[in-house]
C-alpha cells in the first residue's frame, strides 16, 4: 500500500506515530493550511489513511482525534488529553520556531524512575524538557521531580544523549514548567522557568531580550528575531 502514499502521507503517518494523538484541526494547521480549503482537503486524506489502516482515530472528541494504528490507548482514556497537551505546546513553539530533535515522552535515564519529561526539544538554538502540569500537585511533589533532575545532572550521563552539540560543550538542559500554577521549587545546579504558555515565555524573554539590548546599544537593532539562549 505504500506506492499509494504521497511525501505528506508519510509526514502525517509519522507525525501521529510521534505525538501519539493528534486532533483533526492540528493537522489542518500543520499540513493543508497553505491549500484552498484546508479542512475539506485534510478530511479527505484522513479517511484515505484511515480506510487504509494506516492510522486509527476516535470521534469521542470533536474534531477528531488520530492514533497511531498499534496505539496501547483506549478511544476514551484520559491520556489523549496528555498527549494533547502536549503537542498544544508544540504548535505554540512552531509559530515562533520549529523545534529541533523532538522527543515526546522523553525517557534520558532509560530507568524507571528517572525523569520523565513530557517533550524535549531544542528550541531557538537552546535545549529544554518540558514538564506540562495540567493538574496542581503539592509542592513537595514538584520539588521531588525537580530532585530527581539534579539527581541525572550529577550522573553526567547527560552529556553523551545524542543530541548533544560535537563542536561544543555538552549543555545540560533547562526545564520549563507548564502551569497555571507557580510552585516554590528550586535548585542550585539547574535552570527552572515556569510560565503558564510558551507564548508567556517568549513574551518574558522578548523583555528581557529588549532590555539588554538597550543596554548594550541603542542604536543596533536586530532582524533575525528573538533567540531564546539560558545556558
Amino acid at each position: 500500500m505504500s506506492f499509494r502514499l504521497s511525501q505528506r502521507d508519510k509526514d502525517i503517518i509519522a507525525f501521529i506515530n510521534q505525538f501519539r494523538a493528534v486532533d483533526r484541526d492540528s493537522l489542518v494547521d500543520l499540513f493543508f493550511k497553505q491549500l484552498k480549503s484546508p479542512v475539506n482537503a485534510c478530511n479527505s486524506v484522513m479517511v484515505r489513511l484511515y480506510r487504509l489502516g494506516l492510522i486509527e482515530r476516535t470521534q469521542q472528541y470533536s474534531p477528531t482525534v488520530y492514533l497511531p494504528v498499534d496505539a496501547k490507548i483506549k478511544k476514551n482514556s484520559q491520556k489523549i488529553l496528555h498527549f494533547l497537551s502536549i503537542l498544544d505546546v508544540y504548535k505554540q513553539m512552531c509559530t515562533y520556531s520549529v523545534p529541533k530533535h523532538v522527543i515526546v515522552e522523553d525517557k534520558p535515564t532509560g530507568r524507571k524512575g528517572g525523569i520523565e519529561p513530557d517533550l524535549f526539544c531544542v528550541f531557538k538554538g537552546s535545549p529544554f524538557w518540558i514538564e506540562i502540569q495540567r493538574n496542581q500537585y503539592s509542592e513537595q511533589k514538584m520539588q521531588a521531580k525537580i530532585n530527581l533532575y539534579e539527581e541525572f545532572f550529577f550522573s553526567d550521563e547527560w552529556q553523551a544523549l545524542h543530541w548533544q552539540p560535537e563542536d561544543r560543550s555538552a549543555i545540560f538542559p533547562s526545564i520549563i514548567l507548564i502551569t497555571p500554577v507557580r510552585y516554590a521549587v528550586n535548585s542550585d545546579h539547574i535552570r527552572i522557568i515556569q510560565v503558564a504558555s510558551i507564548h508567556e515565555l517568549m513574551e518574558k524573554y522578548k523583555s528581557s531580550s529588549k532590555q539588554t539590548k538597550e543596554v548594550r546599544s541603542r542604536t543596533t537593532s536586530s532582524s533575525g528575531g528573538i533567540k531564546i539562549n539560558l545556558t
